[in-house]
C-alpha cells in the first residue's frame, strides 16, 4: 500500500514494544506492508516516540514497525528518559536497540550534569547511558575542558576517558598524555603516557603579592616527561 499526504500530523500505535509514533511535516510519502514499512516526511519534519523527539528537514522512518529512524539537514531532538538534548547534520535511531548515531557537527547536551559536547561524530546508547565521541572532541563542564580525538563518556558514572592528543584543562591548570580518565564528580585524573602538564600555585602568586607588591607568574608543574 502506498501513502501521500501533505501537512501531515499522525500517530501510529507500533507493535515494537507498544509504542505511539506522532510525526508530522508539510509533505509526506510511504509504503505499508506486511512485512515491511517506510515514510518518508519532508519539510518541518517531526518525529516524537515515548522516549525521544526529532525534529529535520527530513525525516525517514524505516523497516518493520518503523524500528529505523533517520534524520538529514538541521537535526535537533532531545531524550526525555536520560535529559539529553542534541543537533546535528544527519542522525540515525533504532528504535528497538535505542542507540543513536549522530554525525556532522554534533552538539550535546547533558543538562541533568551541565555536560555539553562537540564532535563530529557521537554514538550513544540510551540503555547503558554511555556516549562514544570521536574527531575533533571538546566536552565541558564548568571550568574542565576536556578535548581529544576520541572520548568514551559514561553518563551515569560521570567518568570520561580521553585519547588522542588526549588534554584536560581545569581553570589555569592543564594536563596533557596519551589517555586520560577524568571523574567528573571528585575531579580526580589519571594520565598515561607522555604526561606532561603546568598546575598554578596560588599560594606562590599571593606570597608574590606580598613581597612585591605585584603578581608573580604562575608556577609550572614538574609533570613534564616530554623533551
Amino acid at each position: 500500500m502506498r501513502i501521500r499526504c501533505a501537512a501531515a500530523v499522525l500517530w501510529l500505535l507500533c507493535p515494537l514494544s507498544a509504542e505511539e509514533i506522532t510525526f508530522s511535516a508539510n509533505g509526506m510519502t510511504g509504503t505499508a506492508g506486511n512485512t515491511s514499512d517506510h515514510t518518508t516526511l519532508v519539510g518541518n519534519a517531526f518525529v516524537r516516540t515515548a522516549s525521544i523527539e526529532i525534529a529535520a528537514d527530513r525525516i525517514e522512518m524505516s523497516g518493520t514497525d518503523f524500528r529505523t529512524v533517520t534524520a538529514t539537514g538541521n537535526v535537533t531532538g532531545k531524550n526525555f528518559e536520560t535529559n539529553m538534548a542534541f543537533s546535528c547534520g544527519q542522525m540515525s535511531y533504532d528504535r528497538e536497540t535505542k542507540i543513536a548515531v549522530l554525525r556532522d557537527n554534533v552538539h550535546l547536551e547533558d543538562r541533568e550534569n551541565n555536560v555539553t559536547a562537540d564532535a563530529e561524530i557521537i554514538d550513544y546508547n540510551q540503555e547503558t547511558d554511555i556516549a562514544v565521541l570521536q574527531i575533533n572532541v571538546s566536552l565541558t563542564q564548568k571550568d574542565t575542558v576536556c578535548t581529544g580525538a576520541y572520548v568514551v563518556y559514561q553518563k551515569k558514572q560521570q567518568t570520561l576517558n580521553v585519547s588522542g592528543n588526549a588534554q584536560v584543562r581545569q581553570g589555569t591548570d592543564v594536563f596533557r598524555a596519551q589517555e586520560i580518565t577524568l571523574n567528573l564528580q571528585t575531579q580526580a585524573i589519571t594520565l598515561d603516557g607522555r604526561v606532561r602538564g603546568s598546575v598554578r600555585d596560588d599560594r606562590v602568586s599571593a606570597a608574590g603579592q606580598q613581597q612585591n607588591g605585584e603578581t608573580s607568574s604562575p608556577a609550572e608543574g614538574a609533570a613534564d616527561a616530554l623533551p
